[in-house]
């Protein structure tokens, strides 16, 4: 197969723990051929195919230049047998003129992977919505009093704005309700921005585990990300822990309900965020952790990858 990354500089991979240099490395494993661009390589002019000025690379297995361009090229992207988009978040203005674009190649004959219009519409800290019922209590809001009666039902709550990732703008907030003033206004800017408040989950201790759903089936291994010191915060870029452990009945459960749900809307790869028994979050952008169970737990999450994308392009 041709397969085409769309993704962040090449440039900036750290190789040791990306995900998506992972997928490329078996891929190349198993013969296919690897192509790579980022969302601003991405052009269409009328009377003509979505195309990219891309580059077809090598991986040479050293651990500084690890690919190797074998040439630069402008090509249709309906021209590759699978489109993977891996561009990181944000999920910002760019990102989603990049999902319309891949879109119209879809139209034009191109297998993309998460399906773009798929990936506008799963919202990763919104998509939780739509599964209540594995969710802990939460509050979608722009309005300062909503989140103050919140607080006092809930008594120790978080905060997030919708747009953050990494864990950036997460605050917590006790009983004694200091600061929550301060940090909605920080957040809601006023009044004008529309933010999450969920109830502190005090499993966070053991982690914010990452589990992955690959073709609608569960890793049976996630990654629990734990926090250090005095922070609450387990996301791995605001320093947490990377621990892979066995999926707990409760992360089957959750997994195996939504998974068959989201694959059928083209979302092959998917991240569940789980606290305790509670989903957080449904990354489907660029979700991660692939390196990490693998070298801890010994499951191969790349090869499950390109099992579960190979069997989508004979389907």
């Amino acid at each position: 197969m041709n397969i085409l990354f769309v993704a962040d500089p090449l440039e900036t991979f750290q190789t040791y723990k990306d995900t998506t240099f992972s997928m490329m490395r078996e891929t190349q494993r198993r013969g296919h051929r690897i192509a790579a661009c980022e969302p601003r390589h991405l052009s269409w002019r009328s009377g003509g195919r979505v195309q990219a000025h891309l580059r077809e690379i090598a991986l040479t297995g050293a651990p500084g230049e690890w690919f190797e361009v074998q040439r630069e090229v402008m090509r249709p992207l309906m021209e590759f047998d699978a489109v993977l988009m891996r561009k990181d978040p944000p999920f910002d203005s760019e990102y989603f003129y990049a999902t319309h674009l891949l879109e119209q190649a879809e139209r034009e004959g191109a297998r993309v992977f998460n399906k773009p219009g798929s990936l506008r519409d799963h919202p990763e800290k919104l998509a939780i919505m739509e599964f209540p019922q594995y969710a802990s209590p939460t509050l979608v809001t722009r309005d300062a009093e909503d989140v103050k009666r919140f607080h006092a039902e809930h008594q120790e709550i978080i905060l997030k704005p919708l747009d953050g990732m990494g864990g950036m703008g997460i605050f917590r907030v006790g009983a004694d309700g200091l600061n929550l003033g301060s940090i909605i206004e920080t957040l809601n800017h006023h009044g004008t921005t529309t933010i999450m408040v969920q109830r502190f989950v005090p499993e966070i201790a053991q982690g914010d585990k990452r589990v992955l759903v690959i073709g609608g089936k569960p890793v049976p291994f996630s990654l629990a990300r734990i926090p250090q010191g005095s922070e609450i915060r387990g996301n791995l870029a605001a320093g947490g822990k990377g621990v892979a452990q066995a999926l707990s009945a409760r992360d089957f459960e959750i997994a195996n309900a939504l998974g068959p749900v989201l694959a059928a809307r083209g979302l092959l790869l998917v991240g569940l965020d789980v606290i305790g028994d509670y989903l957080t979050e449904i990354n489907v952008t660029s979700p991660t952790c692939f390196q990490e169970i693998h070298q801890q737990a010994g499951f191969d999450v790349p090869a499950m990858f390109v099992d579960a994308l190979e069997a989508a392009m004979r389907a």
